[in-house]
């Protein structure tokens, strides 16, 4: 029985180990899997995957996928390999990179390197494919975005001609399930230099595949307050947005997406974007339902997009702003403050930007204020109607608008019911 992957690499290269785990033996995986469950070591009944040979297993809180050792062979237009057993050498082959092919055995602790060359490249951090790149990305072409995530993420420098293959086969990118690609660039944009991954994937010409709408971005100058296009910007803002926030970290890669379809030079030279936030959400909605992200991932960033321009040009931030922006954006609100300081130090140094700093102060105290019932009218419209015997019609929406306003205005509290009827009489 041998641990393969990244259990085995990451130790080598001083990294923690991940918290699941694969193994490969030359016996029966499936066998192995119940076996495992039956000792009451695994903690679930084994999932089962006759076709590849493959079980999931669960060891003190770990996944643990068992293979049983293969080769592997892809029709062109598939996306799923058919597999007979073989050597422990012939599995390594059908890995995808050769540092994911190290072998350490659970019993002796011996290292196995069928490939020969995986302790090297280890060692000279280079990332390699056991066969010519070209043949590997062909049989799953997952794995170039696979290539540039582990770029980054291990410090690595692709060998020779890695990339090169990337750029020819870019195309068979396209039999990959939406799914699938979105797992990966999630993965990107949790690592630092997520950035760097994103220039990549627009440079190997991988966006084009998946986020063709991306790919208009390189080139669109800004005008005065920027010193870079529009791409170049994006990846520093991604950048200093930090990771750990997924819904951020997305935000601030589409959050400009709209501003080539928006671009316009006015009659004194001046570059505009009237209206690239609205473009921008609803480009940026497209390209996360392509992706299958969740709904409760997609509405949120879209929000963000649509109102990351909201405090441009505001020279006071106001308890009246504060309330109005918990009410459009509710827990997002400090996202999107984050998202605007993220985006501020994009542009040309001296520019002058609000302080953000008292924007999160003034939420804050606005945030704590804020009744269960938020910031709308005291008065439902059936009250509005009873009170002033109206009859259902827009007039209630108006009357009922009218006092959210001052609601958001302070002049009202949202649970005081006499006063809104007070203002009601004062309206009419």
């Amino acid at each position: 029985m041998w641990l393969v992957g990244g259990a085995v690499r990451d130790p080598l290269l001083g990294k923690p180990e991940p918290n699941d785990f694969d193994l490969v033996t030359d016996r029966d995986a499936l066998e192995l899997a119940r076996l495992l469950h039956s000792k009451g070591v695994s903690s679930i009944a084994p999932v089962l995957y006759p076709r590849f040979g493959t079980a999931l297993v669960r060891v003190e809180g770990s996944n643990v996928e068992i293979v049983t050792a293969r080769k592997e062979s892809y029709e062109a237009g598939s996306r799923k390999p058919d597999v007979e057993p073989a050597s422990l050498l012939d599995d390594a082959k059908r890995r995808d990179f050769t540092v994911n092919a190290l072998l350490k055995n659970l019993h002796s602790g011996e290292l196995l390197d069928p490939l020969g060359c995986a302790v090297a490249d280890l060692e000279s951090r280079v990332l390699r494919t056991p066969l010519e790149p070209a043949a590997t990305f062909r049989d799953d072409p997952l794995r170039m975005l696979r290539a540039v995530r582990f770029r980054w993420q291990l410090g690595f420098e692709p060998a020779e001609g890695l990339y090169e293959a990337i750029r020819a086969e870019r195309e068979r990118l396209r039999i990959i399930s939406g799914e699938r690609i979105r797992e990966e660039l999630v993965r990107m944009l949790g690592l630092p230099d997520a950035h760097r991954c994103l220039k990549d994937l627009m440079d190997l010409g991988l966006l084009e595949i998946f986020a063709p709408e991306l790919c208009s971005m390189p080139g669109v100058e800004q005008g005065s307050y920027h010193h870079l296009d529009v791409w170049d910007h994006t990846l520093v803002v991604l950048r200093e947005a930090g990771t750990g926030d997924l819904t951020l970290s997305l935000a601030a890669l589409l959050h400009d997406v709209g501003k080539p379809q928006t671009r316009a030079v006015d009659d004194k030279g001046q570059i505009r974007f009237f209206g690239h936030e609205s473009a921008g959400a609803e480009i940026a909605e497209r390209i996360l339902r392509r992706l299958k992200f969740p709904n409760e991932l997609v509405l949120p960033v879209v929000r963000l997009v649509k109102n990351h321009m909201r405090l441009t040009g505001v020279p006071k931030f106001t308890d009246s702003a504060a309330r109005r922006l918990l009410r459009d954006l509710g827990e997002d609100s400090g996202r999107l403050i984050d998202l605007i300081e993220a985006d501020g130090k994009g542009l040309k140094r001296g520019v002058k930007t609000l302080d953000l700093n008292l924007v999160r102060e003034r939420l804050e105290e606005v945030a704590r204020e804020k009744p269960e019932t938020g910031f709308d009218s005291p008065l439902t419209g059936d009250e509005i109607k009873e009170f002033l015997n109206l009859e259902e019609g827009p007039e209630v929406g108006r009357l009922k608008s009218l006092l959210a306003e001052k609601v958001l205005e302070g002049e009202l509290s949202p649970e005081d019911k006499e006063g809104a009827k007070r203002a009601l009489l004062e309206l009419d």
